[in-house]
């Protein structure tokens, strides 16, 4: 696949995490509803990381002419999504708390953030 298709399906699966993220922290907890949505959400971000890993880093160094210190976002997904939903399954409501919040922070906050750095698309695409 070449990069743009990855782009735009990676846009397609995060953009829906910044609110059912948001949703999952400041909701009401424990409902049928927040259950529902973070396993969407959980299965989103598990879909983005992955998609990112096959996108080289365009902005700034490469490890291996491929990953970008990004990357370490996506690695930081991959781990968090399934230790948070074993977490939860165990009823360890607050290891479940800390990792959420730290994959939103981390993997929305942070990344998306550098997602609006000079050379990168939406960049371009906010600032022009």
């Amino acid at each position: 696949m070449n990069y743009d298709t990855l782009m735009y399906l990676h846009l397609v699966t995060v953009v829906p995490c910044i609110f059912l993220g948001a949703y999952g922290l400041f909701g009401k907890k424990g409902t049928a509803i927040h259950r529902t949505l973070g396993k969407v959400y959980m299965v989103l971000m598990l879909f983005t990381a992955i998609i990112s890993l096959f996108m080289p880093a365009r902005v700034g160094s490469q490890f291996l002419h491929h990953f970008g210190w990004i990357h370490l976002f996506s690695f930081l997904t991959i781990w968090t999504v399934p230790t948070a939903y074993t977490a939860i399954k165990k009823g360890k409501i607050k290891s479940h708390q800390r990792k959420m919040v730290l994959l939103y922070i981390g993997a929305i906050g942070i990344a998306g953030g550098f997602t609006l750095a000079p050379g990168r698309y939406l960049h371009e695409l906010f600032f022009g």
